[in-house]
């Protein structure tokens, strides 16, 4: 029997940038009322709590500290960032073997507690990570996910919005596979407040499609590669969309987000978690929902599939 959850309480394991960012962010939503952090180093924790913690007069009351996995519990959601931060030069499949290490002493502690709660895996490569994750915890698979294309898709709604002068809100998009160098925009459903994309475009005096969206993906592939070598890491987007998601569970919004989770036949994909719009709330994932795809996006969606099977086979024996 998994024990009953506080539906206030979430957990962060790993008080690096991301998970510091996180928290920090999370301090700010008003979403809990109760935050607990943990790292493989108890007085990092304990100083990023506390820091934080500092800050709670201007954002309202919450209880944040460092703890242990017994005090995680119980949290209705457990968000993971720990593991090993891409370098330089990097790509982010690279670090699979470093954090798959990693999550082998993590899961299994969170498990033995009869966790109740849903998993929300943010460390890269945060598709395998995923798929570690399921397998490993043996949770069911709505309540294991990963952060996936969350942050790709505000990258690429933010770079379309400065693109055609307009508020990036109104940007229907969607980036879909891997979270890293194999990721597609999906292009064939994009649209502007209803309005297909080259429609709005030549609206907008911009005329040379396939030249203007290919250089916009380049750019939001690269983004995380760009900001790793002016700053070393990536944290405050990341974290923004870990709040995001969050909302949607703690919300019960059933909002759309293209998610990392268990694939079984769409496109012709098994048995791997890669990103796709699915509905999420109160209990994970819900469902995945189709989008329009041309040809050769869903091809494109099949090999990237295919390349993440191929890092994650032998991984979990």
């Amino acid at each position: 029997m998994s024990r009953e959850v506080n539906p206030r309480k979430a957990a962060v394991i790993g008080c690096g940038f991301v998970g510091s960012a996180t928290a920090f962010t999370l301090m700010q939503s008003r979403l809990f009322s109760e935050l607990v952090l943990l790292d493989v180093n108890m007085e990092k924790a304990d100083g990023e709590a506390k820091d934080i913690a500092h800050g709670i007069p201007f954002a309202g009351q919450m209880k944040i500290y460092a703890g242990t996995y017994d005090d995680a519990a119980d949290a209705a959601i457990i968000i993971i960032t720990a593991g090993a931060n891409q370098k330089p030069g990097e790509t982010r499949l690279d670090l699979v073997q470093k954090n798959t290490a990693i999550y082998q002493s993590i899961i299994p502690e969170i498990v033995k507690r009869d966790f109740g709660g849903i998993l929300l895996i943010v460390s890269n490569p945060v598709d395998i990570l995923t798929y570690v994750a399921l397998k490993l915890s043996g949770l069911p698979e709505n309540r294991v996910l990963g952060s996936g294309t969350v942050l790709d898709t505000a990258r690429l709604k933010y770079a379309l919005g400065e693109h055609l002068g307009v508020d990036s809100r109104s940007v229907h998009s969607f980036i879909i596979g891997e979270h890293g160098d194999s990721e597609i925009a999906a292009w064939s459903s994009t649209n502007v407040s209803g309005i297909p994309l080259n429609d709005f475009c030549e609206m907008r005096g911009h005329f040379n499609h396939d030249a203007a969206m290919d250089a916009i993906a380049e750019k939001v592939k690269n983004s995380a590669y760009e900001i790793i070598s002016k700053k070393q890491a990536t944290y405050y987007g990341i974290a923004m969309s870990v709040k995001r998601i969050c909302e949607c569970i703690v919300r019960n919004e059933r909002s759309i987000l293209p998610v990392s989770a268990m694939m079984h036949g769409e496109y012709g994909i098994e048995d791997i978690t890669l990103s796709m719009p699915a509905i999420v709330g109160i209990g994970g994932v819900e469902t995945h929902v189709p989008i329009a795809l041309s040809e050769e996006e869903a091809e494109k969606l099949v090999e990237s599939a295919k390349k993440l099977k191929e890092v994650a086979k032998g991984l979990i024996e």
